[in-house]
């Protein structure tokens, strides 16, 4: 066993357990042994198979911010990871406070606005990326899907067929309404930009196949140079650093790609551009090292990955 060791704090790891797993086989593969923590508002969470869960407050919680800088202190830690959506802007404050925990996200600004889906999609009109119509509650054109601002996992959306459908809507201005389109495909690219030199790593490409409350359980890599070339465009123009996910809708009807929303953490799926040949673990521990992170261009089309539900048990003593 080696001698070096990378202590890893998960923010919300909860049910990323295979994740945890591909962090420790790139830590063993670069010679180093990973132990996995996650935070966690209760210890009793899959995570527990490969890690330490530690309890405490939520991210929201103007405690958090020492709470978590203790736990950094006592367990040692070496890279802090976030995998919910609160989470993101919490990493990146950490990043500020503690020079020495790597923490792959970008900085708080731009983590903070990617979760109001309207001032995402202001900034990504203002950068002249495409995205479905926009509209407000006076010129909106049905069919029409209503976002809550900073929803997540598909809760609280609304598809509107005719006005009737929003009738019980009271306050428009905590949605971001856009066109619907039906007649589509989803598409997540999963992305990783170097901390230090900015460069982007990989950009891989899944169909969305099947979700579960906003959960990818199938999903396929498939090469689309124009689809790979608007994620390092959008990448690029947003200055976003470190692991993110793009989600896009190709319009069938108009055969054309459009910017949906951009998670800038790992997302759920990540593990199928992995193991398809985008090792997106090695490059975050790689970096966190100081080396810089292989680029990786010639990952496996037609990956597929499907989920299964497998138990975790705790028993009382």
């Amino acid at each position: 066993m080696s001698d070096r060791q990378i202590n890893i704090l998960m923010l919300g790891g909860a049910k990323r357990v295979s994740m945890a797993e591909q962090l420790i086989r790139a830590g063993k593969e670069a010679g180093a042994t990973v132990r996995i923590f996650s935070h966690e508002l209760d210890t009793e969470e899959p995570i527990a198979a490969v890690g330490t869960v530690i309890a405490g407050g939520k991210y929201s919680s103007p405690e958090i911010d020492k709470e978590l800088d203790g736990i950094i202190a006592e367990h040692h830690i070496n890279i802090v990871l976030p995998f919910v959506d609160p989470a993101v802007e919490v990493a990146s404050r950490v990043k500020t406070r503690n020079k020495n925990v790597f923490v792959p996200v970008s900085d708080e600004g731009m983590s903070a606005a990617m979760f109001d889906k309207e001032i995402a999609a202001t900034i990504f009109e203002k950068h002249g990326l495409p995205i479905p119509k926009t509209y407000t509650a006076e010129n909106m054109t049905f069919p029409a899907i209503l976002k809550p601002r900073t929803g997540s996992a598909s809760k609280g959306i609304i598809v509107a067929e005719k006005a009737d459908d929003i009738a019980e809507v009271q306050d428009f201005g905590k949605y971001l309404i856009q066109e619907y389109i039906a007649d589509r495909e989803e598409y997540s690219v999963d992305c990783y930009v170097g901390m230090s030199d900015g460069k982007v790593k990989c950009a891989v490409t899944r169909l969305r196949i099947a979700t579960v409350g906003g959960e990818v359980v199938k999903t396929r890599t498939v090469s689309i140079a124009k689809l790979e070339e608007a994620s390092i465009t959008t990448l690029q123009k947003l200055g976003l650093k470190g692991a993110v996910t793009l989600q896009f809708i190709h319009d069938l009807k108009h055969d054309n790609y459009v910017l949906m929303e951009i998670n800038p953490r790992l997302g759920g799926g990540v593990i199928c551009s992995i193991l398809a040949g985008a090792d997106i673990a090695r490059m975050i521990i790689d970096e966190s090292e100081g080396r810089v992170a292989k680029e990786n261009n010639d990952w496996a089309e037609g990956t597929l990955m499907t989920r299964y539900f497998k138990e975790v048990m705790f028993h009382n003593k």
